[in-house]
């Protein structure tokens, strides 16, 4: 059987301005990183596995060859916001979370 997803609120919608990020913590303790762009919202890990830093949610948000990314601040790794795939290091990835607005609240997915 199937776990039923459970959803923590973590802040509402306006307060992520568009084209950026904001971090939250979870009930688990993990530092999930927010982001904003004219895609929707999107929510990754906020550690930066190459420097251990929780410093993803302050990177810069772009797109490289039109797939919407954040460059890390600290070393300028690009992961995609879709899945969390480091762009310029196939063999790296942070976790990707599942996030939904919900009466204007984002919300982030946990299993």
């Amino acid at each position: 059987m199937a776990q039923e997803r459970v959803w923590t609120a973590v802040c509402p919608v306006e307060t992520v301005p568009l084209g950026a990020g904001v971090a939250a913590l979870l009930p688990d303790g993990s530092q999930v990183a927010v982001f904003r762009t004219g895609d929707g919202v999107f929510a990754l890990s906020n550690v930066d596995p190459f420097s251990g830093a929780a410093v993803l949610s302050r990177g810069i948000i772009g797109d490289r060859g039109g797939v919407p990314v954040v460059a890390s601040p600290m070393h300028k790794q690009c992961f995609e916001l879709s899945t969390g795939q480091c762009l310029d290091d196939p063999e790296v990835r942070v976790a990707c979370y599942p996030v939904r607005v919900a009466a204007g609240t984002v919300e982030v997915g946990g299993p």
